[in-house]
């Protein structure tokens, strides 16, 4: 593949692509493509229907790209350009500088390779493709249905030629039929041929029902014609169902929004909406924008973004999603994120690139599927050949039996089983504030036999209030909050956010601090009226030397009632104790109980002093390791997982180590840029029995594809077998093919209705 030289001359384009009813499809447009010279990094989704690639326009230009998709059957359309809200071109393409990479660390391996010219499976050409316009439309009303309903009259008007007219030319009508139903299958499979692609069952319908022409089998071409055409109506339909839960989101987002302008409101697309912007949201209307309530409260019904079903009383300050619905009264509202980064829009890009990160599961059907299809037209050739060569057979009998293989053999319902069922999936869960980035993610949280968390923020609520404030020698309350607020200022950590409300609550004013840095795992220091002060655990001060026994004795008294103790003090002088205590969440039991319940450990793997620690792990019948810094984290996960598959639950911040360490790395958040697009998988009610369910959802899921790859191969084994015994024939072959693609995309849609909240 050519590759440009300037890096200036690349540019990232997308498009959408219409028609795909299978993986292969896809197979086939990325390969096609990424035989063009000037074309890199070619990436393409079934469901989420978006093509994007880097490409040298002075080498290929996009014409080229839209050119050969349409010569493969399918429809492609410009996708509408973020930045600009319009159509860019040909595509929506901007300059690659290497900063759009949205890869976040996953490593998608695209395979473009000659070799992919050999994938077996649902060869894309010859397919009755949709044009984007047909979206909505019922089944008779797209082009494919009117493929089928013109094939059918065909065949009709043949019968009634059989019937009606003399002996012979009714068997002319069916040939006729069967060329002319044939037709734009044969025109895509040369198409494909063209481009390297022999393999696809346009080609193999245009061989079958050539061949069943010449053994004067005309009437049985004709109707495998009239029952390829409906199966392909069935897969479209069936794949555009499961496109349904991805397009449902865009559409949760309004496209009107009232913007004030000097104290007036006026209607403007919400897409044009700017960061600092004032918007005006009227009760029962959809939040436009990601943003902060500045005036007015209200009951807000998250729902549609993170799948809480209880509607939540929000004020000035609170953040507020794109979607979202005011249930009460108005709200003014700042908005906090342009249109293509609201949560919205983050997790529909999240569900449109998890299909690059495939499960093993599917990269072990594709490399099966690439041998697989040459091995059954070989076989189908011995078997046309070897009984009337080497037997005398009658060749009539063996060519048919042949061509019935062909049909046959072709592996659609095998390479749709997997992301058929991981699609489904990934809607389900997004639906449900449950964000798990592809089937490597879901295949790997269907084997998790332990899960660990992290305390503050996970299974607490993350929001400690100070109980106790110590002050110790001849210092004050006051005086030693002072200082710890000073230190603190400007963290957004939920001890110091803690620390800071308490000052202000008692009408302390912070003191002037510079240089205040972490020392992680055990505090922070600042230099607080021009002398170091530190706001650390107990441990750490008693061994920087700055908390005497009696000191530690009572800190080891609050501990002891489960809280949280900080120590402030400057160089040679302590000022005293802040106890902080943060409850566990209220479902946090039950979700312990539901672990439990399904085989899987649980243990807390803490920063905190060994007291607190045990204080919640008692409370919620759990395992757990205090004092750990994340080196520790990261030690423990690694020996955890020599034991088997490992979900580490976190912030995503400070247990990045362990986030990624772990087979699972899931950060707990409300649609923060954090848990969108660190981890592995998110949680966006911060419910912890939502882990449960993402556990629920992953194992239903690899059932659902277990059951998908056995109705594919078991079906395939029984008409193979009763192909060469001659007990089948085309048409139940075409219809064994079609039918089996459709059973199990129909299988996958069941997940679409699975409820992992609901326990088995």
């Amino acid at each position: 593949m050519a590759k440009a030289t300037d890096d200036a001359a690349q540019t990232t384009c997308e498009w959408t692509v219409s028609g795909m009813d299978c993986a292969s499809c896809a197979t086939k447009i990325k390969d096609a493509v990424g035989r063009l010279p000037g074309v890199s990094g070619v990436e393409l989704g079934v469901m989420s229907e978006r093509l994007k690639v880097t490409l040298d326009e002075g080498v290929t230009p996009r014409t080229k790209v839209e050119g050969t998709v349409k010569a493969l059957g399918f429809g492609i359309d410009a996708r509408v350009s973020k930045a600009a809200n319009r159509p860019d071109g040909e595509g929506s393409c901007g300059h690659d500088h290497g900063e759009d990479d949205h890869d976040h660390g996953h490593n998608h391996s695209h395979d473009h390779s000659p070799a992919k010219a050999a994938d077996a499976g649902h060869g894309s050409p010859g397919h009755m493709h949709d044009d984007p316009a047909d979206r909505g439309k019922r089944w008779w009303q797209t082009a494919k249905g009117r493929l089928v309903i013109g094939t059918a009259l065909l065949l009709g008007l043949a019968y009634a030629a059989e019937l009606l007219l003399p002996e012979g030319i009714g068997a002319w009508a069916f040939v006729a039929a069967c060329l002319i139903g044939l037709a734009p299958v044969a025109r895509r499979a040369f198409a494909a041929l063209r481009m390297g692609q022999p393999f696809t069952i346009e080609s193999l319908m245009t061989v079958a029902a050539i061949g069943a022409l010449f053994i004067n089998a005309a009437e049985e071409a004709a109707i495998v014609v009239f029952l390829f055409a409906v199966g392909e109506v069935l897969e479209g339909v069936a794949a555009n169902k499961a496109r349904d839960g991805i397009r449902a989101l865009a559409g949760l987002v309004p496209r009107s929004a009232m913007l004030e302008v000097d104290g007036q409101a006026r209607e403007v697309p919400a897409e044009s909406l700017s960061i600092g912007q004032i918007v005006l949201v009227r009760p029962g209307d959809r939040v436009p924008a990601d943003g902060e309530i500045v005036e007015g409260i209200s009951g807000v019904d998250d729902s549609p973004v993170t799948g809480e079903s209880v509607p939540v009383t929000k004020g000035p300050g609170d953040a507020v999603f794109a979607g979202s619905i005011n249930a009460e009264a108005a709200l003014r509202i700042r908005v906090a994120k342009a249109a293509e980064d609201n949560t919205i829009s983050r997790i529909i890009r999240l569900v449109e690139e998890a299909e690059e990160a495939r499960a093993p599961t599917e990269r072990f059907i594709d490399r099966f599927s690439r041998w697989y299809m040459p091995a059954i037209c070989t076989v189908a050739a011995l078997v046309v050949l070897v009984p009337p060569l080497g037997f005398g057979a009658a060749w009539d009998t063996w060519v048919y039996r042949g061509l019935a293989l062909l049909l046959i053999g072709c592996p659609c319902a095998l390479v749709i089983s997997v992301p058929a069922s991981i699609a489904s999936a990934l809607s389900t869960g997004a639906r449900r504030g449950l964000l798990m980035k592809g089937g490597a993610v879901i295949e790997a949280a269907a084997h998790v036999q332990q899960v660990a968390f992290d305390k503050t923020g996970t299974l607490t609520h993350g929001r400690p209030v100070i109980t106790d404030i110590v002050p110790l020698g001849d210092e004050t309350e006051a005086s030693a909050l002072a200082v710890a607020a000073a230190v603190e200022a400007g963290s957004s950590h939920p001890l110091a956010q803690a620390v800071l409300a308490r000052a202000a609550g008692m009408g302390i004013t912070a003191l002037a601090a510079t240089g205040a840095k972490a020392i992680i795992g055990k505090g922070v220091e600042a230099v607080v009226a021009g002398t170091p002060a530190w706001v650390t655990s107990p441990r750490h001060a008693v061994e920087a030397g700055a908390l005497d026994a009696a000191g530690a004795a009572r800190a080891t008294a609050l501990e002891a009632e489960g809280k949280t103790v900080a120590v402030v003090f400057r160089e040679g002088r302590t000022l005293g104790l802040i106890a902080l205590r943060d409850e566990p969440r209220a479902d946090a039991a039950d979700a312990m109980r539901q672990l439990k319940a399904m085989g899987v450990g649980a243990v807390i793997l803490t920063g905190d002093n060994p007291r607190t620690a045990a204080a919640i792990a008692n409370s919620l019948g759990m395992e757990f390791r205090a004092e750990m810094l994340p080196e520790d984290k990261l030690r423990e996960i690694r020996a955890m997982a020599a034991k088997g598959g490992v979900m580490m639950i976190g912030d995503g911040i400070n247990d990045a180590p362990a986030l990624k360490q772990a087979s699972v790395g899931v950060a707990m958040g409300s649609g923060t840029d954090v848990a969108l697009e660190t981890a592995d998988a998110a949680i966006l009610r911060d419910r912890v029995t939502d882990v449960p369910a993402t556990l629920r959802l992953a194992r239903a899921t690899m059932v659902n594809i277990r059951q998908n790859v056995t109705l594919a191969l078991g079906l395939k084994a029984v008409f193979l077998v009763t192909s060469v015994l001659g007990l089948t024939g085309l048409w139940i072959a075409i219809l064994a093919d079609t039918g089996a693609t459709v059973l199990v995309t129909l299988n996958a849609l069941r997940l679409l209705r699975f409820n992992p909240d609901r326990e088995a």
